[in-house]
């Protein structure tokens, strides 16, 4: 059962004063280089009765119906995915199915720019433009990935950033570490956050016929493309349906929480150099795990910045994937903060925290 049939059931836009700089090492780069902004649907807007559910805990203003097919079908899916990583530990002790693991790794890797790439940079944030051919394979990958249909993914993630660590979002930090890591599928939506939910445009999304045939007929295609992920090991690399099972089951598993820790590890630990009165921080082992999406503080002052990061390439895989895909023509428009912009900021609202230490400077 995927997390998406689980999860049914329980970016300030730049003015327009810009420049276009095509002397960085990316081209096509749209740098914005001013303080204005016009309110639009990403717009982060706290609502103006927080949450008053305590920080770790404490008692909720409103009745929390627990979903209980979810947790017992997350529960399901981790206790595959346990005994899926025994079972590659003794592989790996024994060098067996090396070629199985190296698979599970690549398709890891290509689903989960599906996410960071597609799903959240690219639909979510419109950071960039891409051009058929790598549309397609994003909204493809983000399929396989499991994560609910891209409309409901975006929808969810645009709440999110509007309406931050409040009631009305989805994920709320406050709420808890385990409710915003994975909790909040496991149980019924808060009222605000379905009430929220109605004011987001998602326009752009309704009017793509990709998205909504995403949309249409998420289950089949996802259960379709997951049958031939397991599949391809089968007939190519002759692999037992058990061990392709349960790699399978690690590689889901592991995914899945890489994306929740998003919501919960970078909301908690770390540092808030650009905006010290928001939950969103800084952690390197998020943005190592998700391909650089852990620089959260940054990314939830300039949500629109194609890098979701000021500084270097390191621990920003997704980043070097678009750069890339830009080179070759496949992607274009990518909207960057310029470094006035973001030293404004810095001043203004940091935590005056050592910003730079955790990766090296860009040329």
């Amino acid at each position: 059962m995927s997390a998406a049939m689980l999860e049914s059931k329980a970016q300030t836009r730049p003015a327009k004063t810009f420049r276009l700089d095509n002397n960085k090492m990316v081209s096509q780069t749209t740098v914005i280089t001013t303080t204005k902004v016009s309110r639009d649907e990403n717009e982060n807007e706290l609502v103006k009765k927080p949450s008053t559910v305590k920080y770790f805990g404490g008692l909720l203003e409103f009745e929390t119906e627990i979903v209980w097919i979810n947790v017992f079908g997350f529960l399901a899916l981790h206790l595959a995915a346990v005994y899926g990583l025994l079972l590659s530990g003794l592989h790996l002790l024994y060098l067996r199915n090396i070629p199985l693991m190296i698979y599970s790794v690549g398709v890891a890797l290509i689903l989960g720019q599906g996410v960071t790439a597609g799903a959240h940079r690219l639909f979510s944030h419109k950071a960039y433009k891409a051009k058929f051919p790598l549309k397609f394979a994003l909204l493809a990958a983000h399929t396989m990935a499991g994560q609910n249909s891209m409309f409901v993914w975006v929808r969810d993630h645009r709440l999110h950033h509007k309406f931050s660590d409040t009631n009305a979002d989805p994920h709320n930090a406050k709420r808890g570490f385990f409710f915003s890591h994975c909790g909040w599928l496991m149980m019924r939506k808060h009222p605000e956050v379905i009430e929220k939910g109605k004011t987001i445009d998602m326009s752009d999304l309704s009017s793509d016929p990709m998205i909504v045939f995403q949309r249409r007929y998420y289950y089949p295609i996802c259960f379709f493309l997951q049958a031939v992920l397991m599949l391809l090991p089968y007939f190519i690399l002759g692999s037992s349906p058990w061990d392709i099972v349960f790699f399978h089951a690690v590689r889901y598993v592991i995914v899945l929480n890489c994306t929740w820790s998003v919501n919960s590890f970078a909301h908690i630990y770390g540092m808030r150099p650009y905006d010290k009165n928001i939950l969103p921080v800084e952690n390197r082992s998020v943005a190592i795990l998700t391909f650089g999406e852990g620089w959260h503080n940054y990314h939830h002052v300039f949500p629109w910045d194609y890098k979701a990061s000021e500084l270097g390439v390191s621990d920003n895989f997704t980043r070097k994937c678009i750069e890339f895909w830009s080179k070759i023509g496949l992607a274009y428009d990518l909207r960057v903060a310029s470094e006035e912009l973001v030293s404004q900021r810095l001043s203004r609202t940091g935590d005056h925290s050592f910003r730079r230490k955790h990766c090296e400077p860009t040329d």
